[in-house]
């Protein structure tokens, strides 16, 4: 039987995660619980706990139940760790240290035989401008945003505390996952969603940015995939270097849009208005526009190959859902 504990079980990528792991045979036998504030209504069955992931005690106790896997989701996003940032470093940054920390422990009382595989959704915030035309595995971390520095700051814990054998890590820079469903959230990046996701539904949306902005895109349905792909991955093939980059779908706007044109109509273009918001197209201005991940290709990672297909996976997955 395989324990396997999702911190931030209770968001969107972390009910995605948990319905594969509860519907796929990846793992043989599963214990699945889900650590969040909160739950969704009509979610995934099974074990949940209820808890402040800031909170040094409650990553002892989660330590203390020694899961053979961690994925670790949990996170304020990145516009709320931009304009509150104390909370920032406390849910992004220390509630790792905490975990870690707690991890050690158990792996001290069993004397070195507890030993998890911990998953880490990092960020492709932790890179900063100027940006190559594209991003490949060598180009340096130097995030220029709070959240990018709270996850460059953890995959440089997951790479130490691995290297002293206390735990077994890896950390996935994710792209902007979309479309994501639900209602918007307080993350910059959320309109990229939203003028897909609003449209299909009948609903205006806005656009703050032009639409010759570029960024890097995959869908919900990748990031479950990414997630269990590294959980069952030989970490030796990393030759240390913990962190990776992964596909994903470089897109302007403009792309966006024509893709939301080819799936819905001129009906559903029509619903996205622009409304130039300073303050976003600031943040946005300074994020990677394209990426050459070839580490991660090489070691089986895939992603969607267009945005059409990206919203193809948002109308079978979860329009109207």
């Amino acid at each position: 039987m395989t324990k396997i504990l999702i911190l931030g079980g209770g968001g969107m990528i972390g009910q995605k995660l948990a319905r594969r792991i509860t519907e796929h045979d990846i793992f043989d036998g599963v214990e699945l619980t889900l650590f969040d504030r909160a739950f969704p209504k009509n979610g995934v069955i099974t074990k949940t706990v209820m808890g402040n992931i800031a909170d040094a005690t409650t990553a002892q106790t989660l330590a203390a139940s020694r899961p053979d896997v961690i994925f670790h989701l949990a996170a304020i996003v990145s516009g709320e760790a931009e304009t509150k940032f104390d909370l920032g470093w406390d849910v992004n940054m220390m509630a790792m240290w905490h975990l870690l920390n707690a991890i050690k422990t158990e792996h001290g009382a069993s004397e070195g035989t507890y030993r998890p595989r911990v998953v880490f959704t990092s960020s492709i915030a932790v890179y900063g401008g100027p940006y190559p035309d594209k991003i490949d595995d060598s180009f340096l971390s130097a995030p220029q945003t709070s959240y990018g520095a709270q996850k460059a700051a953890c995959e440089l814990m997951i790479t130490d505390f691995s290297r002293k054998g206390f735990i077994d890590g890896i950390s996935l820079r994710l792209p902007t996952i979309c479309v994501r469903p639900g209602k918007a959230n307080a993350a910059a990046s959320s309109f990229f969603s939203g003028i897909i996701r609003e449209p299909l539904n009948g609903i205006v949306a806005v656009l703050p940015v032009a639409d010759t902005v570029r960024h890097w895109h995959a869908s919900p349905r990748v990031a479950a995939q990414f997630l269990t792909h590294a959980a069952t991955l030989d970490t030796d093939l990393l030759n240390g270097r913990r962190a990776l980059n992964l596909p994903g779908v470089s897109c302007t706007v403009a792309e966006q849009i024509e893709a939301l044109r080819n799936a819905a109509g001129q009906d559903a273009v029509d619903l996205i208005k622009l409304k130039l918001d300073p303050t976003i197209m600031q943040i946005v201005d300074g994020w990677p526009r394209d990426f050459n991940p070839e580490r991660a290709v090489a070691l089986g990672f895939v992603a969607e190959s267009s945005f059409d297909e990206i919203i193809k996976v948002y109308i079978h997955d979860d329009l109207k859902a």
